[in-house]
């Protein structure tokens, strides 16, 4: 990580002034002053330290429930384990070490269709690197992907080579962290998709390659669909892979359909039990009702963090206690911390209210067979989902790599950097 930093400094684009902003709310203000600005703008954070104290004074008010009454999180988060991770939130945490992490880096902003978009920009000092756009999801942010911004920009300094250097561009999504909040219904993934084209371009690429896992995958198959000039393939895990007939099986509650294979029984039984225990109701609420779920998680930070921990993918996070597992505690409070000043728990719960009708794994939902660009995808065994490569290559009729990693789970770029960073320079090399 220390490397990791050092690299981040080193790669800072000479002579660039940055601009402070009080918060996410007063950005989104700014927004407003330049609509018709398509400029690019330097960033920086500093949050105000009465936001800081106040987070503090919330936390310590905290009105906590009672105890489950099941020995799991079949539930929601855990009292036992929530408290501590939420008092800890509030008397040990710093979030003054997330500004550095990201003061540390090339942050801008630029307006597009109205909407001001926070963004990292991290050139690698290798010639002929090739520019890749990483979109993040919920409840994840840009800090889930600041550790592979060093493998994937100076690959020498950690296994790789010159010639698999990236141009790295992670954007927050409209209506997270530091980018603008849309005022108006039609901001789902189609127009995330335009927008983030409109980014590469306005940055000077003719040519680029994006990736995507979570509402990033979905938002990143758009942009396949889309196919705008530029754009020469997409990386995916978590892809869009349920057939239709799986789906519909799925729909009705049933057993699994004759004829599949061992591993697909495996995957649907998996996928059938996910859906009959609940684990896919953080979903349900927030296509159907973001804006009344919004007004106890802007309000409660013990609130905000157990719901953000209802996420299958934190299914496996032991809340810091395992030393040598990621991320840490602190790592996951950078990220809760980012959405509660930002006041950005209801605008990014409206993505899933735009995208309503439109399941993120389904592959007829996703369309992909309208995809014609190369298609690389990178299954990690504990994701939510675990995509069979048969089902794969029927969705996606230009699928140019397909592998099942042996470790790494649904915030796979948080848990595996390296790994993660590995996988973009195979599925990307014959694009070169």
């Amino acid at each position: 990580m220390k490397n990791a930093k050092k690299l981040l400094v080193s790669t800072f684009i000479a002579g660039a002034f940055m601009v402070h902003s009080t918060s996410g709310q007063a950005q989104t203000k700014a927004s407003g002053e330049v609509l018709s600005n398509e400029t690019i703008r330097p960033f920086k954070v500093h949050i105000p330290q009465k936001e800081l104290t106040d987070l503090k004074h919330r936390i310590a008010a905290t009105r906590w429930p009672d105890h489950e009454t099941v020995a799991d999180r079949s539930q929601g988060a855990q009292l036992e384990k929530l408290q501590p991770l939420v008092n800890y939130w509030g008397t040990g945490y710093n979030w003054r070490k997330a500004e550095e992490k990201l003061n540390a880096l090339p942050q801008f902003t630029t307006t597009i269709d109205g909407v001001s978009i926070h963004f990292i920009h991290v050139r690698s000092p290798y010639k002929n690197a090739l520019p890749l756009i990483i979109t993040h999801g919920w409840p994840g942010s840009v800090f889930e992907l600041l550790k592979i911004i060093g493998p994937l920009t100076n690959p020498t300094a950690f296994g790789g080579r010159a010639e698999d250097a990236f141009d790295v561009v992670i954007p927050s999504l409209p209506g997270y962290g530091f980018s603008g909040k849309p005022t108006e219904a039609g901001w789902g993934p189609e127009r995330i998709a335009r927008t983030w084209d409109v980014l590469m371009k306005r940055l000077g690429y003719t040519r680029y390659v994006a990736q995507g896992g979570d509402w990033g995958a979905v938002i990143t198959e758009a942009m396949g669909r889309q196919a705008p000039a530029g754009l020469a393939g997409i990386h995916l895990n978590l892809p869009a892979t349920i057939p239709a007939e799986i789906d519909a099986a799925l729909n009705a509650g049933g057993p699994a359909p004759a004829g599949l294979s061992e591993k697909e029984r495996d995957v649907y039984n998996a996928l059938s039990t996910y859906r009959k225990t609940g684990s896919a109701a953080y979903g349900i609420i927030m296509t159907a009702r973001p804006q009344a779920l919004g007004y106890s998680l802007t309000d409660s930070p013990a609130g905000l963090a157990a719901w953000l921990l209802i996420h299958p993918g934190f299914s496996q996070w032991t809340y810091g206690d395992a030393p040598n597992k990621y991320p840490t505690k602190d790592e996951v409070l950078d990220d809760f911390t980012l959405y509660w000043l930002t006041n950005s728990s209801t605008s990014a719960a409206r993505l899933y209210w735009e995208n309503a009708g439109r399941g993120p794994i389904s592959a007829t939902a996703q369309k992909t067979a309208d995809i014609k660009l190369p298609v690389a995808i990178t299954v990690f065994p504990e994701d939510v989902y675990r995509a069979p490569e048969t089902w794969a290559r029927r969705a996606y009729p230009n699928l140019t790599y397909f592998h099942e990693v042996d470790k790494g789970g649904h915030f796979a770029a948080w848990e595996q950097p390296q790994l993660f960073a590995e996988e973009l320079r195979a599925a990307f090399k014959s694009l070169r």
